[in-house]
C-alpha cells in the first residue's frame, strides 16, 4: 500500500512536472506573439505616418508658393530642415541616455569608418530635396505624386544590386502594376498625353527617381550593416552631413539673398509647416528603413499619391475621374500581390 501509494504520489508529480514545462512553452510562445505583435505594431504606425506625411508634402509646398513663386529661400528652407531633424535626433537619445544611460549603441562619439559613409546619402538627399522645389514649376501636386513613383523601379533595381535581396516575379509584377495604376490615376481623358506635363518636368522627376532610389537603398544598407547601432545616432551623422551640404548651397545659391533680405525673409506658417513636416518625414524615412524595408517606403509613397489626389480636390480643384478610380484599384492590387509575393519567398 505505501509503496503504491508513493508511487501514485510520483505519477502526480511527474503530471505537475509537465504542466509545468508546458506552461512554460506556452508561456514562451505566448511571449513571441506578443514581441511579433508589437514589431507589427510597430511597423505599421511608422508606415501609416510616412504615409499622411508624405501625402503633405506636396501640398504644403504648392500651397507655401505665393504668386507661383516662392518668396523664401529655399536653400534655408532645406537647411532649418535638416536642423531640425538633428535636433529631434539628439532630443530622442538625451532621452535614452537618462533612461538606459550611455552604452557603445547609443554613444555619438564613433569610429571614422562608420561616419565616413553618411556624406554620400546626404549630398544626394540635398539635390534630390531642391529639385522637389523646382519641379512645380512644371506639375501640380497629383502630378508630382504619380511622377515620384518613378523610384519604385529605380529603387526595385537598386534593392537587388546593392543589398544583394532577390525579388520574386510577383514583386517584379506588382511593381508594374504599381506604375500602370499610379499613371492610370492620373490619366486625362482630354488630352493626348499621359501627363500634362513637358519636357522639362520628366526629366526632373526621373533624376529625382534615381537619386531618390540610389540615396534610400544605400542608407537602408548603412542602417542595416550594423542593426544594434541606435538609429538616432546613425541619423544624427547623416542630418549633420546633410546641414553641412545644405549651408554650402546657401553659400552658392542665396548668399546675397540671405545678407540682404534675412535668413527668414518670406516665411510664413505654411513654410513653417512645410518645414515640419519635412523633418518628420525624414525621421519616418529612417524608422521604416530601420524596422521595415525601403520597398514599403515605395508604396508608402505610392498609397499618398491617392490622399494628395482627393486632399487637392478641395484645395485646388483636382478633378476626380474614372481614371483615378481604375487606377486606384491597380494600385490596391498591386500591393496584395507585392505583400503575397514576400510571403512566398
Amino acid at each position: 500500500m505505501e509503496y503504491r501509494k508513493i508511487k501514485d504520489q510520483d505519477k502526480d508529480g511527474n503530471i505537475g512536472g509537465d504542466d509545468i514545462e508546458s506552461s512554460r512553452g506556452k508561456a514562451h510562445s505566448v511571449s513571441n506573439v506578443d514581441i511579433e505583435r508589437t514589431k507589427w505594431k510597430r511597423k505599421s504606425v511608422v508606415t501609416l505616418t510616412l504615409t499622411v506625411l508624405t501625402s503633405s508634402q506636396a501640398i504644403l509646398i504648392v500651397w507655401s508658393k505665393r504668386a507661383g513663386k516662392y518668396e523664401y529661400s529655399v536653400t534655408t528652407a532645406n537647411f532649418m530642415v535638416e536642423t531640425l531633424k538633428c535636433a529631434l535626433s539628439l532630443a530622442a537619445l538625451a532621452r535614452i541616455w537618462r533612461s538606459e544611460g550611455v552604452t557603445e549603441d547609443n554613444r555619438l562619439n564613433t569610429t571614422f569608418d562608420e561616419v565616413i559613409v553618411f556624406p554620400i546619402p546626404a549630398a544626394l538627399y540635398l539635390v534630390k530635396n531642391l529639385l522637389q522645389y523646382y519641379i512645380f514649376a512644371y506639375v501640380d501636386a497629383p502630378g508630382y505624386q504619380i511622377l515620384k513613383n518613378l523610384n519604385i523601379i529605380s529603387t526595385g533595381i537598386l534593392y537587388r544590386i546593392i543589398l544583394k535581396k532577390k525579388l520574386s516575379e510577383i514583386q517584379w509584377a506588382a511593381f508594374i502594376l504599381l506604375c500602370a495604376g499610379c499613371t492610370t490615376a492620373q490619366l486625362k481623358s482630354n488630352s493626348d498625353r499621359v501627363l500634362q506635363t513637358p519636357f522639362q518636368g520628366w526629366v526632373m522627376a526621373i533624376v529625382m527617381a534615381l537619386l531618390s532610389g540610389f540615396a534610400g537603398v544605400y542608407t537602408e544598407a548603412i542602417i542595416k550593416k550594423r542593426p544594434t547601432r541606435n538609429i538616432n545616432v546613425q541619423n544624427f551623422w547623416l542630418y549633420v552631413f546633410g546641414m553641412i551640404f545644405n549651408a554650402g548651397a546657401i553659400l552658392v545659391q542665396d548668399f546675397d539673398a540671405v545678407m540682404n533680405k534675412g535668413f527668414f525673409h518670406g516665411y510664413s506658417f505654411i513654410t513653417v509647416l512645410m518645414i515640419l513636416n519635412h523633418a518628420l518625414s525624414g525621421i519616418a524615412v529612417s524608422m521604416v528603413m530601420k524596422y521595415a524595408d525601403n520597398i514599403v517606403k515605395v508604396y508608402s509613397t505610392s498609397v499618398a499619391m491617392l490622399l494628395t489626389a482627393v486632399v487637392s480636390v478641395f484645395l485646388f480643384g483636382f478633378d476626380l475621374s474614372l481614371a483615378f478610380f481604375l487606377g486606384s484599384t491597380v494600385v490596391s492590387v498591386a500591393v496584395y500581390l507585392h505583400s503575397a509575393g514576400k510571403l512566398q519567398r
